[in-house]
């Protein structure tokens, strides 16, 4: 027996864009176009600015991808007191669900800063996961979402990293594809040919899932979660998602509350 993806796809691409800058609309557009998922980081003391996304357009700009925190004004957690952190995360989470009307569970690391402790008080405030800066290069999935450590930076070989991708061996299960990034590099840079091309080259692939972080995030969870009977020919799915895999060669799913014979 093998756990996939939903739908049976055998791999996951997402991005993950932080700030917020203006920039963010043509990098949308360029994902909407292609049928691509992200998450956008948020800090929402600056939405408004001058060169930031304007609150009034959040709901139509980010409709279709995720909205999550990135701290209220971008400061370095590490040089802050357990309260000045806790609001970091807390009045950012509160300020972008009232702006949005969504339900925020996400973050990244302003600036790629973090602690054990951090960690700690970003869960209480809400947070199910958070994104580092540190490159894997490689497309395992996290052994703790609250230190989801990406693929790469776009600028570290996105598109030969995508031709690996495409041939990934079949003893890698469930591959993640994470980029991550800010808008604005590929205007001060003049790469917006870089990311299109990857989006383009990336897009339509049957076999590949293509989802925010915090869709990501919940359906490995919930993976993770499913009990199995001693002798691994019963599961029970206690989550509130559909559990897809595959067994001798046969496509099943296991759904929300479902106890269940590996195969029927």
């Amino acid at each position: 027996m093998e756990f996939l993806y939903p739908d049976w796809k055998k791999k996951a691409l997402t991005f993950s864009y932080d700030d917020g800058q203006i920039y963010d609309r043509r990098l949308v557009e360029i994902f909407n176009k292609y049928g691509l998922k992200g998450t956008f980081h948020l800090n929402s003391g600056t939405v408004g600015k001058p060169e930031f996304v304007e609150p009034g357009e959040l709901c139509s700009l980010y409709e279709g991808q995720e909205i999550a925190c990135h701290g209220v004004e971008h400061r370095h957690v590490l040089q802050l007191c357990s309260s000045q952190q806790l609001r970091e995360v807390w009045e950012d989470r509160a300020a972008l669900e009232k702006m949005t009307g969504r339900m925020i569970r996400g973050m990244s690391y302003a600036f790629g800063e973090y602690s054990e402790d951090f960690i700690r008080t970003a869960e209480a405030a809400g947070i199910r996961y958070s994104r580092t800066v540190r490159s894997t290069h490689s497309f395992a999935l996290p052994a703790d979402f609250m230190q989801w450590h990406p693929t790469m930076h776009h600028n570290e070989g996105i598109l030969e990293k995508l031709e690996k991708f495409r041939s990934i061996p079949g003893y890698e299960k469930m591959p993640l594809f994470y980029v991550w990034g800010h808008s604005f590099e590929f205007e001060r840079e003049n790469t917006w040919e870089l990311i299109e091309t990857f989006a383009r080259e990336a897009s339509g692939d049957p076999d590949t899932w293509y989802a925010s972080n915090g869709e990501i995030c919940e359906y490995v969870t919930a993976l993770r979660n499913v009990e199995m009977s001693a002798g691994l020919d019963r599961m029970y799915n206690p989550s509130a998602l559909p559990i897809y895999y595959t067994a001798s060669g046969k496509n099943y799913v296991c759904r929300p509350g479902e106890e269940r014979r590996t195969e029927e």
